[in-house]
């Protein structure tokens, strides 16, 4: 399997062929990226145009930094794009709300199927899903979050705490429902 510094090679010598392993290679995760965002699959296909036409006219610009850093990148884009098309849709309402509930004890993740998993963050409203996206897979702190999204840290720990509740409800649900 070519790796993506060969790919990269290819791309900078003017290889067209080379986009298209490019999009090949890294579509269907992009697209797994973007549906963690925008969970309506006819929404998703603006959000997947738009963050490939920004990598294939940016990735002469690509710093290669080791093996993955390229598919970091890919990732990074249709993130911030799923994002941009979040608040473009005004689905994104921000709260200063502080909760003040105990948390409750989490399910057995491992009884709960990734599909059925993925399914419950769609689920979740546009600002709970983002927050939980950022802070969980992109690995963002309160603080990165806050900046990004324009509003405060404690904003952000307040949604993740709600999202995280409602996911949990929903997979006690899911797991209640299976095992009867």
């Amino acid at each position: 399997m070519e790796t993506e510094r060969q790919l990269l090679e290819a791309i900078n010598n003017g290889e067209r062929a080379a986009l298209h392993r490019l999009y090949d290679r890294y579509s269907g995760y992009a697209m797994a990226v973007a549906l963690r965002y925008v969970p309506q699959h006819d929404e998703v296909h603006d959000v997947m145009q738009d963050s490939f036409v920004n990598i294939l006219t940016t990735i002469n610009g690509f710093n290669y930094r080791g093996e993955g850093s390229l598919k970091s990148w890919i990732c990074r884009i249709v993130a911030n794009k799923a994002i941009d098309h979040l608040r473009q849709q005004e689905r994104f309402r921000p709260t200063d709300d502080v909760p003040d509930e105990a948390e409750e004890e989490e399910p057995d993740i491992g009884k709960v199927p990734p599909d059925a998993l993925t399914e419950m963050i769609g689920r979740l409203p546009a600002n709970y899903r983002t927050v939980l996206n950022l802070y969980v897979f992109e690995e963002y702190s309160h603080r990165e979050i806050a900046q990004r999204l324009g509003i405060k840290e404690n904003t952000s720990s307040s949604i993740f705490f709600r999202a995280k509740k409602m996911l949990t409800r929903m997979m006690k649900e899911y797991i209640k429902q299976e095992e009867t």
